[in-house]
């Protein structure tokens, strides 16, 4: 049977290329049919690519490759033979050495204390090893590999910079040039510095010992270990950070962004979460989180006003009547907004779920293009690690964001009494050209009122 061929799949409309992030089978490697083979790298997401067919993998593009989409980058053959697993050399046997006339054997030593043998036999530590796997238990690319061998780098000292903290080609490249790094001893059989034998460890003299021999000069390229770390590195930016800051400068060039805030006091939502948390978690399989009191919230205020969930469109204003809620995700690979299709019909319990799985996929890099496509509105918040106020950026073409952050006690004024409340700052980002300050801070005021009287949301008034 002919070779079947790995193509590059069509992710999207918009999206013309990809990158290889990762093989996920090394190269001879049998896989079977609708098995995971690749992660592709684009501008909005990673996506994994399956095998296409059952039999034997043969990568002919190597790892941080920019390819087209509908291109080949390998082929699997049905017919093929596993590459077998390279055999470990066997160990040269250490060489004995030869016998002296002024070195007598430990049996019949002279009595004289002090004396050192002028040819110690050699322990079998000594003997040169085999040539090791430079690659260790780290997956490595072919390329990478063959770089690893020919030039005798440690992968273990190598800082991995791909997906999942993988060495790329570029990673021990930059290792090999940096100033630190010195070649490594050749490995020999005598020992740098001559010990005493075991056998004369007892008469091993107690005063003015000798000078030991001066050992080869080790090469520190470790910070850990000592070595300063290099002045500067250099690292390719990923397809989707590309992407990330392109779209961030268009935004601040093409909407007048302006910001405004407020303070909730997060009493009555945190009494219903303490209040229904295990309830909540047996009826739904899933925790109630602030999120969705926060979705909830906005919808109700995008319905009050719908400026803020609309876009500009050449000359025109298109309001949307639907509620797509964007919630900002961090991951590894820098930040993802994936879209709660239809928020308002969702309950509380189908907003955690939706977020939660969401969450999920984004951090095992399976989140698909079009998960992350469209939006009406998004939210982002920061204060889940510990950002007490920011003004976040617009996700074109929205015209607003909502930007939650930590939670603190903080005395405050109710009812003319001075009392401790958890209190949070809210931010809201909007395009000065479609909305007006006085729907934004009405927006906002609307907002905190349901988060302050969650009750509020559910009678829907």
């Amino acid at each position: 049977m002919a070779p079947v061929p790995i193509t590059v799949p069509s992710v999207g409309e918009s999206i013309t290329e990809g990158t290889i992030a990762r093989w996920l089978k090394p190269d001879g490697a049998p896989v079977q049919a609708g098995e995971p083979l690749l992660e592709l790298e684009t501008d909005k997401a990673t996506t994994v690519v399956p095998a296409p067919g059952s039999g034997v993998l043969k990568i002919d593009t190597a790892e941080g490759q920019t390819v087209a989409i509908g291109a080949a980058v390998g082929t699997i053959d049905p017919s093929g033979t596993p590459a077998a697993a390279p055999e470990p050399e066997p160990k040269p046997k250490p060489k004995p050495a030869e016998p002296s006339a002024s070195a007598p054997s430990a049996p019949e030593r002279p009595g004289g204390r002090g004396q050192r043998p002028e040819q110690p036999e050699p322990a079998p530590t000594a003997a040169a090893p085999a040539q090791p796997d430079r690659g260790g238990d780290r997956p490595l690319s072919p390329a990478v590999r063959r770089l690893v061998a020919e030039q005798d780098v440690d992968v273990a000292r190598v800082a991995g910079t791909g997906p999942g903290g993988r060495v790329i080609k570029g990673d021990v490249l930059t290792f090999l040039e940096s100033p630190a790094t010195t070649p490594a001893a050749p490995p020999s059989t005598a020992r740098p510095a001559t010990p005493w034998p075991k056998a004369h460890e007892h008469d091993r003299p107690a005063a003015a010992p000798t000078k030991p021999a001066a050992a080869a000069p080790v090469a520190v390229t470790d910070q850990a270990a000592g070595g300063p770390p290099p002045r500067e590195t250099r690292q390719r930016m990923s397809g989707l950070r590309q992407r990330i800051a392109q779209r961030l400068v268009e935004v601040q060039q093409t909407a007048a962004i302006l910001t405004t805030f407020n303070e909730a006091d997060m009493t009555r939502v945190m009494e219903l979460r303490a209040l229904y948390k295990e309830p909540f978690q047996k009826a739904h399989g899933t925790a109630l989180g602030f999120m969705s009191f926060f979705v909830k919230a906005s919808i109700e205020a995008l319905k009050a006003f719908p400026a803020l969930n609309a876009r500009i469109d050449g000359n025109e204003i298109v309001y949307q009547n639907f509620y797509d809620i964007g919630v900002a995700v961090s991951t590894e690979r820098g930040l993802m907004v994936p879209v709660i299709r239809d928020a308002d019909r969702l309950s509380f319990a189908g907003i955690e779920k939706a977020i939660a799985g969401f969450a999920a996929k984004a951090r095992d890099g399976t989140i698909r293009v079009d998960d992350l496509q469209g939006g009406t509105f998004t939210i982002t918040n920061g204060g889940i690690f510990g950002s007490l106020l920011s003004t976040p950026i617009l996700n074109p073409p929205q015209s607003g964001i909502l930007g939650m952050h930590a939670i603190k006690k903080r005395p405050v004024v109710v009812e003319d009494q001075i009392v401790i409340r958890p209190m949070m700052y809210l931010a809201l980002s909007y395009d000065h050209r479609l909305v007006d300050g006085r729907e934004a801070v009405s927006f906002l005021v609307r907002v905190k009122d349901c988060i302050e009287n969650p009750e509020r949301m559910m009678l829907e008034t």
